[in-house]
């Protein structure tokens, strides 16, 4: 990074406070979309972390994507939900506890191909990394 540039985490940090602040809105590149608070517990450290995640309902679950923007590696939230599946959603003035589960094969491929319908910037996204971009149910 150079000079000036946020961190990631000082990055989600402000969309955390911004979020928290406005009832689950926020501005900015995710302006209208809709958001989620996902908390994990960390796989190593067992402390809680929390990242902010575009989502898109189906039926009474929600879809989060663990794209990290494309880079090569699956982003931290994903290797935490897979060591404790239990997380913390907070969905507008809304906070549950859901079980996160990797979609696989068919599902994981329709799942990801409505995101795109609806977040076109996930196929861009695919096509940045070689790696197949975990998608995850969260059931409260």
């Amino acid at each position: 990074m150079t000079a000036g540039q946020p961190t990631p985490n000082n990055w989600n940090q402000k969309i955390i406070e911004e979020f928290r602040a406005n009832g689950g809105k926020v501005g900015g590149p995710f302006e209208g979309a809709h958001l989620v608070l996902l908390t994990t517990t960390g796989a190593r450290t067992g402390k809680r972390h929390t990242t902010p995640l575009v989502t898109m309902p189906d039926g009474d679950r929600i879809i989060v994507i663990a794209s990290a923007a494309g880079a090569p590696a699956h982003p931290a939230w994903y290797h935490n939900i897979l060591a404790n599946p239990e997380v913390t959603v907070e969905d507008g003035t809304r906070t549950y506890q859901a079980t996160a589960t990797p979609a696989e094969g068919q599902e994981r491929d329709r799942l990801y191909a409505r995101m795109v319908e609806i977040a076109p910037g996930f196929a861009e996204y695919q096509a940045k990394t070689s790696r197949v971009i975990p998608v995850v149910v969260l059931q409260p």
